[in-house]
């Protein structure tokens, strides 16, 4: 009969997607990727804070991607867009360990819609221009049974008749037409708004209560602010206040040395290059404690490094030595001041013949992984601490009118920015809009300006955030690319 025809079909298909799945375990598919996660893990992009956040939300993307692979009776895959930052390899390196540049990294930016974990990991390496050969005996040695080893081999494949027939899709119809269509704005507005309004409505109860614990503990300790380093759900957030309250209760009086003072949750504690009192979120209340305790020689040291930095200003003719904490990476005010004192030795035994005060208004920064100065679009020069000091004085000479005008650029660009931002989030009705720190100014501005075009319904009462990808945050927020279609 039709229905025991269409049922042993049905069949089939669903022996097909099993024997298929089997193909590469979930296991065997986190070692295919490892010279994927190699080239670009967070962790190698320390002196990168942009190409690290990127890598970082993309990899969780990712991740969740895998997961809903291994997940039985999974069907609901949308095209999945990520971008990496890779690390590029030296052209005649032999080690691996050795074989990356400096500062060498391109942007790759590719599209998943496979439904099987082979699929994926070999799509995966081959968009980063990555080696696939190591794929092979990982997919052989997987294999469960002889027999699914042959039946993947020669996979079913109706005629175009039965789908026609039956009503099933074609699934090679489908991926035909995924591949077509690129994301659009609108279209991931429809597919996702109910979900992230659901999520939405759920987090407000504990926003409210993080606003809360957050006044509180400010007026309590009377701080400054209090930041968050990494993009973490509100519930770990708020766990992270309860935990600093419970400090408070236990040991008011080592608290007084903060006041004034912004508190940062992170990954180490400690103090930071920029002044604030850095608090790991792994450690205990014990080290929690103990930062506190050493706050008056931190305080020291801060008057030291400021020192450090004016002595570099008059060394450089009056440029401002600056540090950026949305550019730079998070360094501890210990690790900052031993920067600036070898790049101040350096300076004082070459003795440039920099005029006082020739470069007044001028900015630059310090860094690590560079090696030759360049001049940044928000006007400030980046300057490497190796840098030859005769090479240093004729690239601040020949750039200095050019950083002059990005400096006045910079100013007039922020002031266009938040009044683009203000304008979008009423215009939208918006409870919340914000960007990542790796998008610039100039693309939220252009990202804006598109937004106040269009007519979406869909954003009122929401948070969105401006990003580099799609994104539905665990706690409600709509992430769009600044560059969306």
């Amino acid at each position: 009969t039709f229905y025991c025809f269409v049922r042993l079909c049905l069949d089939k298909i669903l022996l097909q997607c099993f024997l298929q799945s089997r193909t590469l375990s979930g296991a065997d598919a986190i070692n295919a990727l490892r010279p994927f996660y190699f080239a670009v893990h967070p962790d190698f992009f320390g002196q990168h804070p942009k190409e690290r956040e990127v890598n970082e939300n993309s990899l969780k993307r990712l991740n969740g991607y895998l997961e809903n692979l291994q997940k039985p009776g999974f069907r609901s895959f949308k095209p999945t867009q990520l971008t990496f930052y890779v690390r590029e390899r030296e052209p005649n390196s032999s080690n691996v360990q050795e074989s990356f540049s400096a500062s060498g990294f391109r942007a790759v930016s590719f599209t998943l819609h496979t439904r099987d974990l082979l699929s994926t990991v070999l799509d995966i390496l081959n968009s980063c221009s990555l080696s696939t050969e190591h794929v092979q005996s990982l997919n052989v040695s997987s294999q469960p049974h002889k027999e699914a080893k042959s039946t993947v081999n020669r996979p079913i494949k109706w005629d175009k008749t039965y789908y026609s027939f039956t009503g099933f899709k074609d699934p090679e119809e489908e991926l035909e037409q995924a591949q077509r269509v690129e994301t659009t704005l609108l279209s991931w507005l429809d597919d996702n708004e109910a979900s992230a309004v659901k999520k939405l409505k759920k987090s407000l109860p504990l926003r409210k209560e993080l606003e809360r614990l957050k006044i509180e503990l400010s007026h309590e300790l009377q701080l400054s602010d209090i930041r968050w380093q990494r993009s973490w759900g509100i519930a770990h957030r708020c766990s992270q206040l309860h935990s600093l309250g419970r400090l408070v209760q236990q040991r008011p009086e080592i608290l007084e040395n903060v006041k004034g003072r912004t508190v940062v949750f992170t990954d180490r504690s400690g103090m930071s290059a920029a002044g604030h009192v850095m608090l790991g979120t792994m450690d205990v209340h014990h080290h929690w404690t103990k930062i506190f305790e050493r706050l008056p020689n931190y305080y020291k040291l801060q008057k030291r490094l400021l020192l450090l930095e004016d002595r570099i200003s008059q060394l450089l003719g009056g440029i401002q030595v600056i540090y950026i904490e949305e550019l730079q990476p998070l360094l501890t005010l210990e690790e900052y001041f031993e920067t600036l004192n070898s790049f101040y030795n350096k300076l004082r035994d070459s003795r440039l013949p920099f005029h006082p005060r020739s470069l007044r208004g001028l900015q630059m920064i310090l860094e690590s992984d560079r090696y030759a100065p360049s001049l940044h679009e928000l006007g400030h020069f980046m300057i490497p601490t190796v840098c030859d000091p005769a090479a240093l004085q004729w690239f601040i000479f020949a750039k200095a009118q050019e950083a002059r005008e990005n400096l006045k650029r910079k100013e007039e660009m922020m002031i266009t920015e938040k009044e683009l931002i203000n304008t979008s989030a009423e215009r939208f009705s918006l409870d919340r809009l914000y960007k990542e720190p790796s998008v610039s100014s100039a693309q939220m501005i252009d990202c804006c300006k598109r937004l106040l075009e269009e007519s979406l319904p869909y954003l009122q009462g929401m948070h969105l955030c401006i990003s580099h990808f799609y994104s539905v945050l665990q706690d409600g927020d709509l992430c769009i690319p600044w560059n969306w279609k």
